[in-house]
């Protein structure tokens, strides 16, 4: 299989994986390719993709977002630290759902542990990177990138 075709397949996953995961109207917008570095603007968290692909994932949002699906998915306020654990449970759920739905075409990956990062960095160290802008009902955004480090292929 080309890179491109696992690239494809892990697009179309995340996305699915999304819509599955969180409790909340999304528009996601075709992917962009972005070359160099991303900039996080307030809360992310990267999970590894490790198998037929060597990748990451890495959704970026606010902290005011999380604490809402947060409480949409469990009945309660989410706040202070326990914002970033559920930020990092939320990246968990997608990638899981991601890689359970990759595996059923073919395509075998796992997941690392997740990493929350706080506050604004450049992320930079990868070989290319597609963007996924997400827009929920309210206008706000979350942004998924797919970073390729190597494949098999």
């Amino acid at each position: 299989m080309t890179l491109s075709k696992y690239v494809q397949q892990v697009l179309n996953g995340t996305v699915q994986s999304i819509s599955t995961v969180l409790p909340l109207e999304t528009e996601i917008s075709a992917p962009s390719m972005i070359e160099n570095s991303f900039n996080q603007k307030e809360i992310s968290v990267l999970i590894g993709l490790v198998g037929d692909l060597k990748s990451r994932i890495i959704i970026d949002t606010s902290l005011n977002k999380v604490s809402e699906i947060g409480e949409l998915m469990f009945g309660m306020p989410i706040e202070g630290e326990m914002i970033e654990s559920f930020c990092g449970e939320m990246g968990n759920m997608i990638a899981g759902n991601l890689c359970t739905t990759l595996e059923k075409e073919g395509l075998q990956l796992d997941i690392s542990p997740p990493t929350v990062m706080v506050g604004t960095a450049k992320i930079t160290g990868f070989k290319q990177a597609f963007q996924l802008p997400v827009v929920f009902e309210d206008q706000t955004e979350m942004k998924v990138l797919l970073t390729i480090d190597d494949s098999g292929v």
